[in-house]
């Protein structure tokens, strides 16, 4: 079996349906410094009268896409219809979503440590980054 670093999955909502790339370059870097892997990536959007649509990288026009002739390997499929449609129930009209699935490559061979000590993961979570800001902030101003 192939070690396998944990997987996550982000929602990113653009009101407006104002997507700019400006993501693209450091998911790039993440790809190309081998931090991350990308599996999947889809696009739904919502128009002013509510309509959904949903796009897999791959159904995109070349001008959509060409910020992400870089990425390698298969990607997409992991997300279900009904996923899709959670997710688009969620949007407010006249918005977007990027829907990215990835593989946190760089921890792949701990974890396969881990499997291998006999270690099983019992808890993981992220913590939000305004509230690690706020408690590295109440800790150094306790000291």
């Amino acid at each position: 079996m192939e070690d396998v670093g944990p997987v996550e999955y982000i929602v990113i909502a653009f009101p407006g349906n104002r997507f700019n790339g400006e993501i693209v370059p450091e998911l790039m870097r993440l790809v190309e410094n081998g931090t991350v892997r990308i599996l999947d990536l889809t696009f739904v959007r919502k128009d002013a009268d509510g309509t959904v649509s949903y796009q897999e990288l791959e159904a995109l026009g070349p001008d959509e896409a060409s910020p992400f002739d870089s990425l390698d390997g298969e990607i997409g499929g992991l997300f279900s219809e009904e996923d899709l449609a959670i997710i688009a129930e969620e949007l407010i009209p006249d918005s977007s979503a990027a829907l990215l699935v990835w593989e946190n490559t760089w921890a792949a061979t701990v974890a396969a440590a881990v499997r291998r000590a006999g270690g099983l993961l019992v808890q993981h979570e992220r913590i939000p980054a305004p509230v690690v800001a706020q408690a590295l902030e109440a800790a150094a101003a306790a000291t």
